[in-house]
């Protein structure tokens, strides 16, 4: 049975210091997808040789996941456990930030001298109240590393979770599935996502049927817990990430970098912070 589709929204522009973003979620018709609670979209952005290219400064997570897919482009990475990499085009970084963690990322050195397209997706993921305090962990692959699936001019790319006897790279502590989909024009693709997992589908460029619904670049789409079946169709170039996770039927409290479930343990986070409990990183 196909997922049906519950709604599609477009994603709202929002500002993030001196750049302007795209946020599909959250938003006033839409809050989160559980277990998805933030969907930030940097859409391409030509960067010059030399020029200021973009960072942002140490800074800390507690509670959640901060997924950072790269589609364009490339991500430098430093963290307060040591942690150092640079992630390039079709990528990701997926940090568990648990108990705390303080990360930095921007474009690496060698990328800021050549220039060029800079185009990334950044989701939260909520974890339950029984991992939030679990060991920060990071992962990061970069494309030769994840495994894909070739179909009718498309190509499906697993970076956590299952399809077809191929799994993922990313170990998810909550069964998580995410791939990316590439299609060409008059490309079909067909997958299969968890029955009774909460899913949904964001459409970076071209124009397609999902599930036999139309779908536009910068939307995004929630599914059903109910169904597994997808069909993706496109009548040009289009790209979409899709992602599919249990709900988590507990109390939320969101505020700043920590996603926790009561205002106190909000609190906590933030003394914990200022006293150093979740570590150092030299901006």
């Amino acid at each position: 049975m196909k997922k049906s589709i519950v709604q599609i929204v477009n994603s709202q522009t929002v500002r993030m210091g001196n750049v302007k973003i795209g946020q599909p979620i959250p938003q006033g018709i839409l809050e989160e997808v559980n277990p998805f609670v933030l969907l930030h979209h940097a859409t391409p952005k030509t960067m010059t040789a030399n020029g200021p290219g973009f960072f942002v400064p140490p800074h800390p997570h507690r509670g959640f996941e901060p997924v950072t897919f790269v589609f364009q482009g490339e991500v430098e990475h430093k963290d307060s456990l040591g942690n150092e990499s640079i992630v390039k085009a079709g990528g990701v970084q997926w940090i568990t930030a648990g108990s705390g963690i303080i990360h930095s990322e921007g474009n690496p050195k060698s990328f800021i001298e050549k220039g060029g397209t800079l185009e990334i997706i950044q989701l939260w993921i909520n974890l339950p109240s029984s991992l939030k305090m679990t060991t920060p962990n990071y992962q990061a692959f970069d494309t030769e590393n994840i495994p894909s699936i070739v179909q009718h001019k498309s190509r499906i790319n697993i970076i956590s979770g299952e399809q077809n006897k191929l799994t993922g790279p990313i170990k998810s502590l909550t069964g998580i599935t995410a791939f990316t989909v590439e299609l060409e024009p008059e490309g079909i693709s067909t997958f299969t996502l968890p029955e009774g997992h909460n899913a949904l589908a964001y459409q970076l460029n071209g124009d397609t049927l999902f599930n036999g619904n139309a779908m536009q670049a910068k939307q995004l789409l929630q599914l059903s817990p109910e169904g597994t079946e997808i069909e993706i169709k496109a009548s040009k170039t289009s790209k979409l990430l899709v992602l599919a996770g249990a709900p988590i039927k507990e109390p939320k409290s969101m505020w700043g970098p920590y996603v926790m479930n009561t205002q106190t343990e909000i609190m906590q986070a933030l003394r914990d912070y200022e006293t150093g409990k979740m570590g150092y990183l030299a901006g």
